[in-house]
């Protein structure tokens, strides 16, 4: 059974406040912050190369530690300044060919959504959107009639998005990717600290996540987990870390993760990183699911029974992120008012995700965390009843 006053208590920001905004950025535990800050000192005292250099376990240990979390060998992941970045690299390298598709969801991130298209006016190819099926979700079947086309080089889905409650079926689609042979690019970013992800489940044969978000770590940090043989080609950005020189004139770049390496980082929030994820495990990344899912359902029931207010998760499973409108107020005025009252919440637009057809409003996301309880849920449903 997990402590979870414990966890409150390793966790500072949980003191006098409700903390709901966890799918933007978590807080992070007390010892995800010492860890940041001890190396921060020490680089203060020796300088940031020496210290690294002492630090060098601390790096490999964090790497060993974020590959167990997601179900992967410490060799196929390599760690970046956050998950845009590791997803915008990933697509670069993806081998494809002029006139192929790329199939993606109505749900897909807007970054993402700019970054395929820019990549398809680049490389010739076409970007198609999956459509969704009757509870919101990425329509498997539709998903197996395009592959079965054959002219499908790579899939890239998100896990889980921001704007909704909704889960797309990341493994379904992996079995569908092997069985047709297209790349499978899938962004964790939210699903990776809430739910267990495991890369050999899922199949995919990329992944991207984020340390900010659900994971509990330093803003900042992101990774990418890159499949042992996935054939793939040069990273869109290559330097003398990622390559290596094989002539007077020529380079060559490491095979898989080894090749997106690059050379400046924050050696402290990647420490600090890997120290969020053996947290995270330590936690049990099965009961975190449970937990965050019956706090979700708790909230989402009871607002769902305040006159004015109706919540727009989709979704047969559903995530930690809760959103909901209230008649007649403006979403950034209700977080703003939940502020007031020691709430934090956060705005979501869901218009963003331009292949959803959402319309341009904004709703209110409240993600719940596994250090949540349910009396602060039901301080959040009396506070947003006395708004309507």
């Amino acid at each position: 059974m997990v402590d979870v006053v414990g966890l409150r208590e390793e966790t500072p920001g949980c003191a006098g406040l409700v903390f709901l905004d966890n799918a933007g950025a978590s807080l992070v535990p007390r010892q995800v912050h010492e860890a940041v800050v001890s190396h921060l000192e020490l680089e203060s005292r020796v300088g940031g190369y020496e210290a690294e250099g002492l630090a060098a376990e601390l790096v490999e240990e964090s790497t060993a530690q974020v590959a167990g979390l997601i179900g992967a060998s410490p060799r196929e992941v390599v760690f970046f300044e956050g998950a845009s970045q590791a997803w915008s690299q990933a697509l670069g390298a993806v081998v494809l060919e002029p006139g192929q598709r790329v199939l993606t969801t109505t749900s897909e991130y807007a970054g993402n959504g700019v970054g395929l298209l820019r990549m398809a006016a680049l490389r010739g190819v076409r970007v198609q959107v999956v459509p969704d099926d009757a509870d919101g979700v990425l329509d498997v079947g539709v998903l197996e009639e395009e592959l079965g086309r054959g002219d499908v080089g790579l899939v890239a889905i998100n896990h889980m998005p921001t704007h909704n409650g909704l889960v797309n079926p990341a493994e379904a689609v992996g079995k569908l990717c092997a069985r047709f042979g297209a790349v499978y690019l899938l962004d964790a970013c939210q699903s990776v600290g809430q739910w267990e992800v495991d890369v050999e489940r899922i199949g995919c044969d990329l992944l991207s996540g984020t340390g900010r978000k659900y994971l509990r770590g330093p803003r900042g940090t992101g990774f990418l987990y890159v499949r042992d043989g996935v054939r793939l080609g040069e990273p869109l950005s290559v330097n003398h870390i990622g390559g290596e020189w094989s002539g007077p004139d020529s380079y060559r770049v490491l095979a898989g993760a080894a090749g997106f390496a690059s050379f400046e980082h924050s050696v402290a929030a990647r420490i600090g990183l890997g120290v969020a994820a053996r947290y995270a495990r330590g936690v049990g990344m099965g009961w975190a699911r449970e937990r965050i899912g019956g706090l979700a359902g708790l909230l989402r029931e009871g607002l769902a029974g305040v006159p004015g207010v109706a919540v727009c998760d989709r979704g047969r499973e559903r995530s930690g992120i809760v959103t909901f409108t209230v008649a007649g107020r403006e979403a950034p005025w209700v977080v703003g008012e939940l502020r007031e009252r020691g709430v934090r919440a956060g705005v979501s637009r869901p218009g963003e995700q331009r292949w959803s057809g959402a319309g341009e409003g904004s709703v209110v996301r409240a993600s719940v965390h596994y250090y949540n309880t349910g009396e602060e849920l039901g301080r959040v449903m009396d506070e947003v009843g006395r708004l309507v």
